[in-house]
């Protein structure tokens, strides 16, 4: 059996890798199929298959794949394959054209979170040899994760009915290579409100729809004020609270006519053990109230609420098994960590896997212009590869 190749070396091939994964323009919006068919030929060159599973409209696919012997007790590694918009942002470099400077590595991407898929894909060779593990290596790469962690769930239950069960599911968001066993969960809506237009200075033959937007904008203020009041001290994420903001707003045409309609988006993170659905119910309630009382007006109008995304939180584990096995693989001993952010970790361990988060980077650095991670966090990385070799080969 070959020896295991050094850090060092496992490291350059890994930037390398990461160099090809940041020229793939994957932003949510587009397609990540030439990224797929990448990797799907990087794997075939290894002798392994793997399985797509598309999204509905055929534009995008999650894949994943078996690396090793198909046996119980393995591990799975996990990220998504899709980044965030640069538009609007000022970058010293082209976002998809990686760029070393001082030790760090720039593109769009290269923290969340094509830095671990380059580590698991550079590694993928040592997982591949044939008679070297006892257990195997799962790939899972998915799509629309920064869009409500859309993709994943359709490839989670695949793996769950196809694959030997495996021990542990590592979710490679950017953590700085430390092991983190919570998240908060986010659902997100999309409210429509339909309003009459009329000249505004007849306001008596019209109905604006930012007026009654604002209304609701407004309730939703106020129950973001009363969850961050109703915080827990004791709560290990940073805010203590759930949090709701709106993040998109966009109405009316122009300033002198009753506006005809108006959109916004909000999302709702709430801390494992808090119903989202239960928290909202005052402002569904508003809202169909509001709903009702502009179709006494004028028929043609009123409110659309539409529920976005779902995605579930993800709960500390008792002694869980994912964080036993990462833990050594980290080479780290600190204190258990949460993030307050959501990934797909809380789809996993719904599905029924063992669970954490751990990959090279920091969140701080994520969809930031001059994106970046570092060489010693990519170090880091190749290191727990090749100790996770070594692990499943005993």
């Amino acid at each position: 059996m070959p020896a295991l190749p050094s850090a060092h070396d496992l490291t350059r091939d890994a930037i390398a890798t990461l160099a090809t994964l940041v020229a793939f323009d994957t932003t949510s919006r587009n397609s990540n199929l030439v990224l797929i068919s990448h990797v799907e030929g990087v794997l075939a060159d290894l002798g392994i298959a793997s399985t797509r599973i598309p999204s509905a409209d055929g534009r995008k696919a999650n894949l994943y794949a078996t690396l090793g012997p198909m046996a119980e007790g393995g591990v799975v590694l996990s990220g998504h394959t899709d980044v965030v918009p640069v538009d609007g942002q000022a970058w010293s470099s082209d976002p998809f054209v990686l760029s070393e400077r001082d030790g760090r590595l720039h593109g769009r991407g290269t923290c969340d979170m094509k830095g671990f898929l380059a580590l698991a894909l550079a590694a993928a060779p040592l997982f591949a040899e044939a008679g070297r593990l006892a257990r195997p290596v799962h790939l899972a790469f998915s799509y629309d994760e920064e869009v409500g962690c859309l993709g994943a769930p359709a490839m989670i239950a695949e793996m769950a009915a196809h694959l030997p069960r495996p021990a542990g599911v590592i979710v490679g968001e950017p953590t700085n290579m430390e092991v983190v066993h919570g998240h908060k969960g986010i659902t997100s809506y999309i409210v429509t409100v339909t309003g009459h237009e009329a000249h505004s200075s007849l306001t008596h033959l019209g109905l604006s729809a930012n007026m009654m937007a604002v209304r609701l904008m407004h309730d939703l203020t106020l129950l973001a004020a009363r969850l961050e009041q109703e915080g827990d001290p004791a709560s290990p994420f940073v805010p203590k609270h759930a949090t709701l903001t709106i993040g998109q707003v966009q109405g009316g045409t122009a300033v002198n006519i009753l506006a005809g309609r108006c959109t916004f988006l909000f999302d709702l993170r709430c801390p494992p053990g808090m119903d989202p659905q239960a928290v909202l119910q005052p402002f569904l309630a508003e809202a169909e109230r509001l709903d009702g009382e502009m179709k006494a007006r004028f028929p043609d109008t009123g409110v659309r609420v539409e529920r976005r995304s779902l995605t579930p939180s993800f709960a500390p584990e008792p002694d869980g098994a994912a964080e036993r096995i990462a833990r050594p693989l980290a080479g780290g001993d600190g204190p258990p960590r949460v993030v307050p952010y959501a990934a797909e970790a809380g789809q996993f361990q719904q599905a029924g896997f063992s669970t954490v988060i751990c990959g090279p980077g920091s969140i701080e650095q994520a969809h930031q212009p001059d994106e970046y991670v570092t060489h010693a966090q990519m170090e880091h990385g190749a290191a727990f590869m090749l100790r996770l070799a070594e692990m499943l080969a005993r």
